[in-house]
């Protein structure tokens, strides 16, 4: 499987997912949301920032249901799902990620068909090769 690469910029992200928190940086100055993380504000140019929690809740704003062929770590879990998520609070801050049917889920523990742009989750976390990474849940059955 593929980890993320942390970064300087990115670092609090992954610490705050390891405690099961979903956050996003957001410029201590002008108070406005920025994902990926970044040293700078697009808006005010402002260096200072913090990070504000999120509720985890969001929609599915976008999907693929990729086939074979796929790098070989993937091949044996397709088809599996991978979506981006628009967070409920930030329409404009989307997540990449895959909907489960439960954090340690394989990723093709959905079928496909339920999956639907708009279709409500919520963030769930799993360890993978050391890093916490989020995934999502579909709020409704």
């Amino acid at each position: 499987m593929l980890t993320p690469v942390v970064d300087e910029d990115g670092a609090p992200f992954w610490e705050y997912a390891a405690r099961g928190e979903l956050r996003v940086q957001a410029c201590s100055a002008c108070g406005k949301l920025r994902f990926p993380p970044r040293p700078c504000c697009p808006h005010c140019h402002s260096f200072d920032s913090e990070w504000r929690r999120m509720s985890g809740r969001g929609r599915i704003w976008s999907y693929v249901v990729p086939h074979p062929p796929l790098l070989p770590d993937y091949a044996a879990q397709a088809p599996y799902n991978a979506v981006v998520v628009e967070l409920a609070e930030a329409p404009r801050i989307r997540l990449v990620g895959n909907v489960v049917a439960a954090p340690d889920a394989p990723l093709d523990s959905v079928d496909p068909a339920r999956l639907r742009i708009g279709a409500g989750v919520k963030v769930a976390f799993t360890e993978i090769d050391g890093v916490t990474v989020p995934r999502w849940l579909l709020e409704r059955g």
